[in-house]
């Protein structure tokens, strides 16, 4: 099953982890510590009340001070622009419907950041990156142009989705497991950069 298909069939709770998995990954170019988001993670868990999920989302904007809108002139890098446009989308009620259009639009943002953050990597071919989102999961084969920090997120993309459909509520912690393994990546990743940059 692909990525697209996974989005298309995941619940509310699916959908709301999904995207913000691909959220909490990106937090290093946020400039937000390891914690800014649980948050919104407890909110996700059994006990989690869907009502307080839009107060919660307001802290966390204001806390790394992200706007509902994001003015693109206030950010020359792409990556860190894209990573504030997944805060500033994320819905303020935990709908389907609402999550389903996040989820699927920090899905792509999150391949093109991985994309854009590694140094080895070309442009490739056009639309290399639908072609990951389309492809079945289970095919081991990567596309032409596609890098393995774009493949590694793929990956962690699919984990977080199988994980909450198969568990549910139950999944929540263990999506975090994954999400925050993919996070330490990305800060590694941002490091070298700002090194490189120095």
């Amino acid at each position: 099953m692909s990525l697209v298909e996974l989005i298309a069939q995941a619940d509310e709770r699916g959908l709301a982890a999904s995207g913000l998995a691909c959220l909490d990954r990106c937090v290093p170019l946020l400039g937000g510590d390891d914690e800014v988001l649980r948050p919104l993670w407890a909110n996700l868990a059994a006990d989690g009340d869907p009502a307080a999920w839009g107060a919660l989302l307001e802290q966390v904007r204001a806390k790394l001070g992200v706007a509902e809108v994001v003015d693109d002139e206030d950010v020359e890098d792409e990556a860190a622009l894209l990573a504030r446009r997944m805060l500033a989308a994320a819905p303020a009620v935990r709908s389907a419907a609402e999550a389903r259009t996040w989820a699927d639009a920090c899905s792509v943002a999150s391949l093109q950041i991985h994309r854009l953050l590694d140094p080895g990597q070309d442009d490739g071919p056009a639309g290399a990156l639908e072609s990951v989102r389309t492809a079945d999961t289970a095919g081991d084969a990567r596309p032409e142009g596609v890098s393995p920090l774009v493949v590694a997120e793929l990956r962690r993309q699919t984990s977080v989705l199988e994980l909450l459909d198969s568990h549910g509520a139950g999944g929540v912690r263990r999506a975090l497991e994954v999400s925050t393994e993919g996070r330490r990546v990305l800060r590694a990743v941002v490091s070298r950069r700002a090194r490189g940059r120095g």
